[in-house]
């Protein structure tokens, strides 16, 4: 799994199982790796590159995560059945019928010599719906005992059973924005929140950002790296704000945008994770502005429960099996999504 705010690659091995019609999983390995300079160069550059350049990009990405694979399948003595990669998100254009998430399959497949289940997304895409976000499928069957899943990546989302179906979308752009600000004072992000926590609040920023027309929308919907470039980014940059009082101004809509997402739920525990739960400033100006319970559960399940989701979502799709709810992404019908490769003989 590689999220859009490039903080690393998260690597687990998991083995799941089913009892009494419950899955059920455990983990058997985990690693976040940091990125190298060159892959996070070539992965931010891709955004602006032509067809070809990308699709070079997607090949040397793809043989770069395969020597990932092979290393840490090496030093945890594992012996997977087959490898589910999410990939890096490039474009997200939904409404305009594609998206792409790279790191080639075949070159995985062919460095790993395990069968690749990648590109979950572009199934969807096909059927109309928004292709995102495709992680309530394992909120629904692994963590069930929580009304509300919501995991703060680069991109806020969230996901709850509304009427008999799973609902989720994705709420605000999060971390993306928040370690983007950070970068400007040489940090990779910001440590619990402490910077944008002495910063100011800028009332004049906050309303405009909580007038953007995204949040107008109904469900289904799916943000971008394209929304946080025209958008979010011209609009803090018209400024002259500190990166402090930035901070503060998108920690404070952050939340604001979380806590008006699920203020109509009945009232639940709401499992928080990726890196936005280790933000402590962040947390607590969400647990003032909702009803619901914040649960932040342990670091493992915080740093990898989107890895975990997308090796499961690949162990339904080799069984073909239903892993892509219209019901969440607006799409003429289910799908059982995912490609599979196998290694050349």
């Amino acid at each position: 799994m590689s999220g859009s705010s490039l903080d690393g690659l998260d690597l687990v091995c998991c083995q799941f199982t089913i009892k009494e019609d419950k899955w059920h999983y455990t983990i058997e390995a985990a690693e976040c790796m940091d990125y190298p300079e060159e892959v996070i160069r070539y992965l931010t550059d891709a955004f602006y590159k032509n067809p070809d350049e990308i699709r070079q990009i997607d090949i040397n990405y793809g043989k770069f995560l395969g020597k990932q694979i092979n290393s840490f399948i090496q030093k945890f003595g594992l012996q997977p059945d087959f490898i589910a990669s999410h990939g890096h998100t490039i474009f997200h254009r939904p409404n305009e019928g594609y998206t792409l998430q790279i790191g080639d399959g075949k070159a995985m497949a062919n460095a790993t010599n395990l069968m690749v289940i990648n590109d979950f997304r572009s199934l969807d895409v096909k059927k109309g719906g928004q292709g995102a976000p495709l992680v309530p499928v394992g909120d629904r069957f692994l963590f069930d005992e929580f009304g509300i899943c919501l995991n703060i990546g680069g991109i806020a989302n969230i996901s709850f059973e509304h009427q008999g179906e799973r609902i989720a979308f994705d709420v605000c752009i999060a971390n993306q924005v928040l370690n983007f600000l950070a970068g400007r004072e040489g940090l990779n992000y910001d440590n619990g929140g402490e910077l944008a926590r002495i910063g100011n609040l800028n009332h004049s920023l906050l309303l405009r950002l909580n007038a953007l027309d995204y949040y107008k929308k109904t469900f289904p919907k799916s943000l971008g790296r394209e929304y946080f470039e025209k958008t979010l980014l011209p609009l803090m940059m018209q400024s002259d704000l500190s990166t402090a009082d930035l901070l503060r101004t998108m920690v404070e809509h952050i939340a604001d945008q979380i806590a008006k997402s699920i203020e109509h739920q009945p009232l639940s525990n709401v499992l928080v994770t990726g890196g936005g739960a280790f933000n402590d400033f962040l947390i607590e100006q969400l647990s003032c502005k909702s009803k619901h319970s914040m649960v932040i559960p342990d670091a493992l399940t915080i740093n990898f429960k989107e890895a975990i989701v997308f090796a499961f979502l690949g162990l339904l799709r080799s069984r073909n099996e239903i892993n892509c709810f219209k019901s969440v992404t607006g799409a003429s019908e289910d799908s059982c999504s995912g490609v599979i490769h196998y290694p050349a003989i």
